[in-house]
């Protein structure tokens, strides 16, 4: 590669950087970035539906404990030997027919069974709830985490750059000397191959910024191709609690009381509970009101319309035989025709509606053990619960103080790393003015430039290993993610 070509990098690159940080037209904090994760992440939905359907199964179990209605309505044609709905004798007649029944019922007492079910699904519900609030807070770790990566890299491409630029001028200073013949052509082209690999070590950092976006947009949901430009704070500024703020044991006393995970654990306990003494309830007897109202009618049914008088028979119906006088006799008692009509509609659903209400027991004795079991594996998930809850919590108290521990030693190897970016910089300084005399070969030079220049992207990783170890335990106590 010419040194022109090495030129024609070092100087297209930072442009390459300013057009991509610039194609968007608004910049994204650390709060809008959540915020945005939080609405939009697939696995957030999914928990949220979940909590909705323990939301329903609440609601359900709710209007479980108030009274059954029911209405049901028939129409149809019966033929053939049947028997009538109306007067219930036996016909062979063809006729159609509607039927009409409203049914109630209710368990006035069912030793509590309905109501431990309620409140297990309620805290069921909770326990949903705050499932869906511990993976908002796994979402917004990452999210913080990610943009934190972000920074890193800006940073890194930074220092990057500052050694491009290093390496060029010091080249173009040799350059001038060799042509005066101060400096043999063996100076230049070692500082020409420095060149070249501060130069791919600078694309790959600015290529390392455009991959960290990419994973924050990932973990935002949010399409690759998307114009997006985000804010960068200057890591000095980011608000740190201090050490005797964020000791282990304050910590995971505080964070069993406001982490999710340890919120969920209890309403699973809590509705585990509930459960077992529904399922015990429901080897009790079970007393019930039930009630309802029916009524008939077809098209055959038919009522008296009215009634004639049949007049007497003219001709003789016997005779008497008076002191030797034959009599006559003719009848002078007349019959009645009865006369019928098909019964109208609404006065057949009247005239046959009926009524029912009664009390109901319901004793359970053999049922293939159905029961018992449900109540045995309820006992079971209760205790499956109750060991969850301390394996949580003893996880919890372990990822505390490892974390404490590692934020010390993020914080003794970020401070280490200042005074080795510190020890570095003086040895380069005295590098460059020995070698801009004379005194000290090309790379004597570039190994005190590269060990200043990795010095600072030490200092730059510990810098942000240390914030967010911090920002962990932040997060533990439960003062959430903020930069």
């Amino acid at each position: 590669m010419t040194v022109k070509k090495l030129f024609l990098v070092g100087w297209m690159v930072p442009g390459l950087l300013l057009s991509y940080m610039s194609r968007a037209q608004d910049k994204w904090d650390l709060k809008r970035c959540v915020e945005y994760a939080v609405t939009n992440n697939i696995s957030i939905k999914q928990a949220d539906v979940q909590a909705r359907l323990a939301a329903l199964t609440f609601r359900q179990s709710r209007l479980a404990q108030l009274p059954t209605l029911n209405f049901s309505g028939a129409a149809g044609y019966s033929s053939g030997r049947n028997q009538d709905p109306t007067t219930f004798g036996l016909t062979t007649i063809s006729y159609a027919f509607n039927q009409y029944s409203l049914q109630s019922g209710i368990n006035f007492f069912n030793f509590n069974n309905l109501k431990y079910n309620k409140q297990g699904s309620r805290y069921a519900w909770l326990a949903a709830n705050a499932a869906t609030e511990k993976l908002i807070n796994d979402v917004s770790l990452s999210v913080a985490n990610a943009y934190l990566q972000f920074l890193l890299s800006v940073e890194t491409s930074k220092t990057a750059e500052n050694q491009l630029k290093q390496s060029q001028a010091q080249l173009a200073i040799t350059r001038k000397q060799v042509a005066a013949g101060s400096l043999p052509e063996l100076n230049a082209a070692e500082l020409e191959s420095q060149v070249a690999q501060d130069s791919a070590s600078y694309i790959t950092a600015v290529s390392n910024i455009q991959q960290n976006v990419l994973n924050l947009k990932a973990y935002m949901s949010i399409d690759a191709a998307q114009p997006f430009e985000l804010d960068t704070p200057s890591v000095d500024k980011i608000p740190i609690e201090s050490f005797t703020e964020l000791q282990p044991e304050i910590v995971y006393t505080l964070a069993l009381h406001n982490q999710p995970q340890q919120k969920a654990d209890a309403f699973q306990i809590q509705a585990a509970a509930k459960y077992v003494e529904a399922s015990h309830a429901a080897m009790l007897p079970t007393f019930s009101l039930f009630g309802s109202l029916g009524t008939n009618a077809t098209n055959q049914t038919l009522e008296l319309a009215g009634v004639n008088q049949v007049p007497p028979p003219a001709q003789a119906v016997g005779y008497a035989n008076v002191g030797g006088t034959h009599y006559d006799v003719f009848s002078t008692i007349g019959g009645f025709n009865y006369v019928y009509d098909k019964q109208g509609y609404f006065s057949q659903l009247n005239q046959d509606f009926r009524q029912q209400i009664g009390i109901q027991l319901n004793v359970p004795i053999l049922n293939g053990g159905s029961l018992r079991i449900n109540y045995e594996r309820t006992k079971e998930n209760l205790r499956n619960y109750q060991l969850q809850q301390q394996l949580d919590n003893l996880t919890l108290k372990e990822n505390i103080y490892q974390a404490y521990n590692l934020a010390v030693a993020a914080l003794q190897k970020f401070e280490a790393n200042k005074k080795t970016v510190q020890a570095t910089q003086r040895s380069f300084d005295y590098a460059n003015k020995r070698y801009a005399v004379g005194m000290l070969n090309t790379i004597d030079l570039l190994t005190q430039q590269n060990n200043y220049y990795n010095a600072q992207i030490n200092l730059l990783y510990s810098q942000f290993d240390y914030v967010f170890k911090m920002k962990v335990l932040e997060f533990y106590k439960g003062m959430g993610i903020k930069l």
